[in-house]
């Protein structure tokens, strides 16, 4: 493909980007809002660093981008930059772990020309034929680390829905961009699905090893497609063994986190509780203890790592 602009100079194809067969499936993850315990970063950095991938489109970050809010990042030496790194927003065609090809759409979530992107990525997907889209976002919840992380899952599958779905709430939200592009594509009779998994707050601030996990296995699940997570999983092995240890040596968090277990369990169990974040009474358990005492196991864990403490 040459290189070729579109809607008004948003993103242009990169110049001699191979061709593109018809019905793959296109896997969208979009830094920026609500990425709570780094999935979707984990995510990308698996798929961007473990797997063949070659660019096909690029996006213009003096479009998107506020400059002002989202800095590029440069690299000082002593007198001299030696390199600037600039956001990016690609679409790219991978293979996965058995060579699958598909399209990945990644980077940042856009901060202006929401509607032009939105028109964008949909007139993308029909332009390349994708069979369906996938996405992926994660947001904190009040629930326990010591159970599997769970998911909402919204779009035009309703097999993946009754499968893998266990909240299904009746709310307003803010929204990610992408909302918008399944709400556009499901309105052109398109197949999309959008997956948000709900990771335990207290932990949302984190690099939490199981998030990336549980998005890879969830896209794994929507699609077909096979991603590496074998290293993820050991240090998310790692991550929980240290989690358990500060929670075991103190008894307010052991409270706390039962606590959050018991609604968990009861609302998977399927007794009359309308969400797996509350109780009967309606209350959200409080976790400010254990979201105060995790931050200040996991500072002294990164000090450790750097250097920085004894």
């Amino acid at each position: 493909m040459g290189t070729v602009s579109h809607q008004d100079d948003l993103y242009s194809f990169v110049d001699g980007a191979p061709e593109v067969p018809a019905g793959l499936h296109l896997v969208a993850a979009l830094t920026g809002f609500a990425d709570a315990g780094s999935a979707v970063a984990q995510l990308t950095t698996t798929i961007e660093g473990s797997l063949d991938g070659t660019t096909l489109v690029e996006f213009d970050p003096d479009v998107l981008l506020d400059w002002r809010a989202r800095r590029p990042v440069i690299a000082f030496a002593h007198d001299h930059i030696e390199s600037v790194t600039v956001p990016r927003l690609t679409l790219s065609l991978v293979r996965d772990e058995l060579g699958q090809p598909f399209l990945f759409l990644s980077g940042y979530e856009p901060d202006f020309r929401w509607n032009a992107f939105v028109r964008a990525v949909t007139d993308l997907a029909e332009q390349l034929q994708v069979v369906d889209t996938t996405w992926v976002q994660s947001i904190p919840m009040p629930v326990p680390h010591t159970r599997p992380i769970r998911m909402t899952v919204s779009g035009t599958r309703a097999d993946l829905v009754e499968q893998m779905s266990v909240w299904k709430p009746e709310t307003q939200a803010p929204a990610n961009v992408l909302h918008l592009v399944e709400h556009r594509l499901a309105g052109r009779g398109a197949e999309v699905t959008g997956l948000v998994l709900l990771v335990p707050h207290y932990l949302s601030d984190t690099e939490f090893p199981d998030a990336g996990v549980a998005a890879l296995s969830a896209i794994s699940a929507a699609t077909g497609l096979i991603f590496p997570s074998d290293a993820l999983r050991e240090e998310g092995r790692e991550f929980l063994a240290r989690v358990d240890e500060q929670v075991a040596g103190n008894g307010e968090l052991q409270r706390l986190v039962s606590v959050l277990e018991e609604r968990h369990d009861e609302y998977m169990a399927g007794n009359p509780l309308g969400s797996p974040l509350t109780g009967v009474d309606g209350q959200v358990p409080t976790a400010d203890a254990i979201a105060a005492e995790l931050e200040r196991f996991l500072a002294d864990r990164r000090g450790q790592e750097d250097g920085t403490t004894d």
